[in-house]
């Protein structure tokens, strides 16, 4: 199973925990789970990290489906400046 992570994710994981969140990485688990668990200040995000590179935002299936039927947040950042506003949104 290939868990490959978008370029700019090391970046955006460095970010939020320099900001004080707890990062763990979901992409071992597929399925078009997203990329990233974050929690800070008792609450926790679903953050699915994309690169645009010059191209659109693209989702696999996988993600398509996933995002669809979670009953819940998820997130969609492509850069750390993205990922600290969705924190200092709570």
């Amino acid at each position: 199973m290939n868990h490959r992570t978008d370029g700019n994710q090391a970046a955006i994981v460095r970010a939020l925990r320099e900001a004080g969140a707890s990062v763990v990485s979901l992409a071992s688990v597929g399925g078009g789970v997203p990329d990233l668990l974050v929690g800070r200040n008792g609450v926790n995000f679903l953050v699915e990290v994309k690169n645009l590179a010059g191209r659109r935002l693209r989702f696999t299936p996988a993600e398509r489906k996933f995002m669809d039927t979670w009953r819940g947040q998820v997130y969609v950042v492509t850069d750390a400046i993205q990922a600290l506003e969705l924190l200092d949104g709570q």
